[in-house]
């Protein structure tokens, strides 16, 4: 969906005009469109919002016509062009803001990068963009009364979950419950009168398709309750129909005179108390997406010390967490697991469940690339037991699993459940979660250095007093929580270093990445591929092939390499004005163009690990640089000028001398450069040479998180102690 795009746009119009009401009170009258700039931003945006929600309404819905998604992605194609207008609007207006005097600013445009528009050129894009929306809102007043809501079909996630009700063919026995066991036995002993005979409430939560309402079936179908209920919770849900569901399921013969259907929310409530009231029960609330659902609901179970009990499953540990009882985290199975629950899918006619030798290397890769979730593991075994034992059956299927996955009808429930989880990330979120796609298969993606680029994207919100960082690790940890992305490594204060993604949602991830025209990844390991001239952002994973595909006219934000063949760094032929991230770490070049300093909106540039060993002059041009990385390079010295880069939070910058670490003096710092100090907004400095005058100005830098500072003297230490 396009809701993403357009929260993200109208943030940035939010903070142009709230940038250039200050600049625009000495534009003469005369101006016309150009003075109205401010004011049609703010009518463009408050139409984007209506449109924002109005997407939310049908996807709400679960619309799935052809109409509305065409129109759904015009209104995306018309976000992303507003988004490089604001832009530019932004950069030409602080350049403005900057100057003495209108004057002063008009005697200097003559500087400004010649990719970039002038504000009477911006007003003629944005009057055009403006008669587009209209046409856009004349046609949604055109299909608008097909989406009539009597007419909407039952929503994708109420069909998806007729499937998963008791009595529906799981496809596991108990003797196949797989890397379940413990987790079968936790949740068994949870059950027991012996254990208390208070109300207990128990929690099973993992990423979805990972076996959450298989195990917990398995445990419903086998405790001995005096009634039990099993009740879907969606994230659509209606407390009437949660209480209906309910009803339907615990009320005995004698209780079936009265019609569940017929009764108000307050009757209802009351009833289900009465019933409740006098009997040992087991509720079952599978898939609650959020904590205050069960808090909606919980009310309704009275507790007569009868050994009552509630489980829930869910796919976020808030809600796992939203009370004092056993929590159960049903995890991946690792790779033995894995294989003996595929094989038994695969191969139930042949004894024992022996993998053939000859199928054996793509057996082992399609397990593999299930990374351990039961139900990729149970389904796509299931479908290869129907298939010809040859190699070129299985190796034809293993080629075209993740097209088979988007593509196959028997995949469909495998796709479907993943994308539920996308499907129900807040809108703030998504782009954060498409970005980690960009990554390659099982990387270690650094919490520090991804939160930098989501910053750079313009991803991250301002709440409250908090920084921007601190906002942005509460999304990370947000999706963590909510099972999109897995923990690695923790550091020592027990926070988040390194996370990964699971295979599957990668793959789903990089599927919507390219229908959302959000980004695309690079890989030509298997022939040359065509990059989407729509495109946004570009990861190049692999590039070893000689022909070069067209980038075309993409309008990239990022574009990040990867691969550190020769021939990475000739794909980006394109001079992106837009280019918000460029991260060409490892990559074998020498020198960086003088055009760099066009890319006004770059915030991000990451050179670790090149031969690079100067930067040119222009680089002091990109005013909106927030991070700059040169780790393990021989480039030492910045620009003369470089104190102009106000906006820089982040420089790494130093050669590694000994790889080893083994010696005191194993890093060469970055030379300190006159107007060092005067880069008030820095948080990182990592490394610097002392010297006295450095160490005396070191206490103006007082926004520094991190300082890594070489070469300290005995001469230097009372006036670093001072400043620190």
């Amino acid at each position: 969906m396009a809701e993403a795009a357009l929260l993200l746009v109208t943030t940035k119009i939010g903070v142009a005009v709230a940038k250039g009401a200050l600049s625009y009170t000495g534009l003469p009258k005369k101006a016309g469109y150009v003075a109205e700039l401010p004011s049609n931003m703010r009518v463009i945006k408050n139409d984007l919002e209506l449109i924002q929600a109005f997407l939310k309404d049908i996807g709400r819905k679960g619309w799935t016509d052809r109409v509305p998604e065409i129109w759904i992605g015009q209104a995306r194609r018309l976000a992303y062009e507003m988004e490089d207008i604001v832009d530019q609007f932004i950069y030409v207006v602080g350049k403005h803001h900057h100057e003495a005097a209108w004057w002063g600013y008009v005697k200097k445009i003559v500087k400004k990068p010649k990719s970039l528009l002038t504000l009477d050129e911006i007003a003629t894009a944005l009057n055009m963009i403006n008669r587009e929306l209209i046409q856009l809102k004349q046609n949604r007043d055109w299909f608008q009364p097909i989406i009539d809501v009597s007419d909407v079909p039952a929503t994708s996630y109420d069909i998806q979950h007729q499937q998963y009700l008791p009595g529906y063919d799981y496809s596991i026995s108990d003797n196949e419950l797989v890397g379940l066991e413990k987790n079968k036995d936790d949740l068994m002993k949870s059950l027991d009168l012996g254990v208390s005979s208070n109300l207990q409430i128990s929690a099973v939560w993992g990423m979805g398709g990972i076996g959450k309402s298989t195990l917990v079936n398995h445990v419903f179908t086998a405790s001995n309750f005096d009634c039990k209920a099993w009740v879907s919770v969606s994230q659509s849900y209606k407390l009437d129909d949660i209480w209906r569901s309910m009803m339907n399921g615990i009320k005995s013969k004698e209780e079936k005179e009265f019609d569940a259907e017929k009764m108000s929310s307050i009757e209802l409530t009351d009833k289900l108390k009465e019933i409740l009231g006098t009997k040992r029960y087991l509720i079952v609330l599978d898939d609650v997406w959020a904590a205050k659902v069960f808090f909606e609901i919980k009310h309704v179970f009275v507790d007569e010390h009868m050994g009552s009990r509630i489980i829930i499953t869910t796919r976020t540990k808030e809600v796992a967490a939203a009370h004092d009882g056993c929590m159960i985290e049903v995890e991946p199975l690792d790779e033995k697991k894995a294989w003996l629950l595929f094989c038994r899918k695969a191969f139930p006619r042949i004894e024992n469940h022996i993998c053939p030798k000859e199928l054996h290397e793509y057996a082992k890769s399609i397990v593999e690339k299930c990374g351990g979730l039961p139900l990729a593991l149970v389904t796509i075994g299931s479908i290869l037991s129907l298939k010809v034992k040859t190699v070129t059956e299985w190796r034809l299927f293993h080629d075209q699993l993740i097209s088979e996955l988007h593509n196959n009808d028997n995949l469909s429930r495998v796709q479907n459940i993943l994308n539920l989880s996308y499907k129900y990330l807040p809108d703030y979120l998504k782009n954060c979660f498409l970005y980690c796609a960009m990554f390659p298969e099982d990387h270690m993606i650094h919490r520090k250095r991804l939160i930098r680029m989501w910053l750079a994207e313009g991803f991250i919100e301002q709440i409250g007093n908090c920084s921007l960082e601190d906002v942005a690790e509460g999304y990370l940890t947000q999706l963590v929580q909510r099972s999109m992305l897995h923990v690695v490594e923790r550091n020592s204060f027990n926070r988040i270093k390194c996370v990964r993604m699971h295979d599957l949602v990668r793959e789903l991830a990089i599927f919507q990445s390219k229908r959302e025209s959000f980004g695309t990844t690079y890989d030509d390991s298997h022939g040359v591929m065509q990059v989407e001239s729509d495109s946004r952002r570009l990861s190049v994973l692999q590039c070893k092939n000689d022909i070069q595909p067209s980038i075309g006219q993409c309008r990239l934000r990022t574009f990040i390499v990867f691969s550190t063949s020769k021939t990475s760094s000739s794909l980006f032929q394109s001079e992106s004005k837009y280019l918000a991230v460029l991260e060409l770490s490892g990559l074998p070049i020498e020198t960086i163009p003088d055009s760099i300093g066009e890319l006004f909106n770059l915030k991000y540039l990451g050179l670790d690990k090149t031969d690079v060993k100067i930067l040119p002059r222009s680089a002091v041009k990109l005013h909106n640089l927030e991070t700059l990385s040169l780790q393990d390079t021989n480039c030492l010295h910045l620009p003369r000028g470089s104190e102009k880069l106000k906006g820089l939070q982040h420089i790494f910058m130093y050669k590694v001398l000994d790889k080893a670490f083994s010696v005191t003096n194993s890093v060469e710092p970055m030379e300190p450069f006159d107007g060092l100090w005067s880069l008030k907004n820095l948080h990182t400095l990592k490394a610097v040479r002392a010297s006295e005058i450095y160490v005396a100005k070191l206490a103006n830098l007082s926004q520094l998180r991190t300082l890594s500072i070489i070469g300290v003297r005995s001469i230097h230490c009372a006036q670093l102690c001072d400043s620190l």
